[in-house]
């Protein structure tokens, strides 16, 4: 809450109480802010609330809670399809997990070579880094197909994963730039006076430094690669290679329309991960995209 200051006779500042206008503001502003969390979460407690209803109290009204509950949904929804749920959260987990690793590694190693060294053509490379963004995911998914295809890597995770490991996500080399360009050139020339080459630079030096921005692409990795539906759906085509998107996907087709209670619940499931990895990696995210953003 914003105080006003009125001057003494010694030329000292004391707080005064809030005027009525300040007050009027603050609740003005609590209350916009408080109804748009509310519209904005209303969604997501509602589908909680239903994954807890039973099947036929699933769709009662808009009101958040029920006549009655039950946990039928996620014992039920768990095994409903032709395998249980911690077949798809597993392989859910290898291609999230190698994907950052792959981003980290590949991204990072760019975005020094981007804002470190000098090379014949840099910047006209950069700018067409920066230009693959302008391009929709939707246009490079047949000739992605064709060649996956050729190399017999269909129905394997090798489609949604070796491309994490050559540098194809241009906004997270982009991220990185900017940051590692924010980092003074000093340390750089101060650890080659004592011999250190670029890797070890790179290594013993940078990344540290860069702990935000390599949260921040962590973070963003681990949500496209958890939610992806569209890779997944092209690529695999076998139940015991489904991830818990497709395995959402199929669980009204494979158990009619009375599993809504099981899909909800199954869906409050799969928030978990992304949820905990948030809460362990927020303060690196919210460091870097301010960073970053701000520069």
């Amino acid at each position: 809450m914003t105080t006003t200051s009125t001057p003494t006779l010694a030329g000292r500042l004391l707080p005064t109480r809030p005027t009525d206008n300040h007050v009027v503001r603050g609740i003005v502003r609590h209350t916009l802010l408080i109804c748009l969390v509310v519209a904005m979460l209303y969604p997501l407690l509602w589908m909680i609330g239903a994954s807890f209803r039973p099947n036929n109290q699933v769709f009662n009204g808009i009101g958040l809670l029920g006549d009655s509950y039950t946990l039928d949904n996620y014992i039920n929804g768990w095994s409903a399809g032709t395998l249980n749920f911690s077949t798809y959260f597993r392989n859910s987990a290898i291609i999230t997990i190698l994907s950052i690793l792959g981003n980290l590694f590949a991204c990072s190693l760019t975005a020094y070579a981007f804002a470190r060294l000098e090379f014949p053509l840099k910047n006209l490379l950069f700018a067409i880094v920066l230009g693959t963004m302008l391009l929709p995911y939707h246009a490079t998914l047949v000739p992605q197909y064709v060649i996956f295809n050729e190399l017999g890597w269909i129905n394997t995770f090798l489609p949604l994963i070796v491309p994490k490991w050559l540098g194809t996500e241009a906004f997270f080399i982009f991220l990185m730039v900017q940051f590692i360009r924010t980092l003074p050139r000093e340390l750089d020339e101060s650890a080659r006076i004592d011999g250190a080459g670029h890797f070890r630079i790179f290594a013993r030096i940078i990344m540290p430094l860069a702990l935000p921005a390599i949260g921040t692409t962590a973070m963003f990795t681990f949500i496209g690669s958890w939610n992806d539906f569209l890779g997944p759906l092209l690529y695999l085509n076998r139940a015991e290679l489904a991830t818990v998107p497709l395995a959402l996907n199929t669980f009204l087709d494979s158990t009619g329309q009375n599993s809504y209670g099981g899909l909800f619940a199954m869906a409050t499931l799969s928030l978990v991960p992304v949820v905990a990895f948030f809460v362990a990696s927020q303060k690196l995210l919210i460091e870097g995209i301010a960073t970053t953003g701000l520069k």
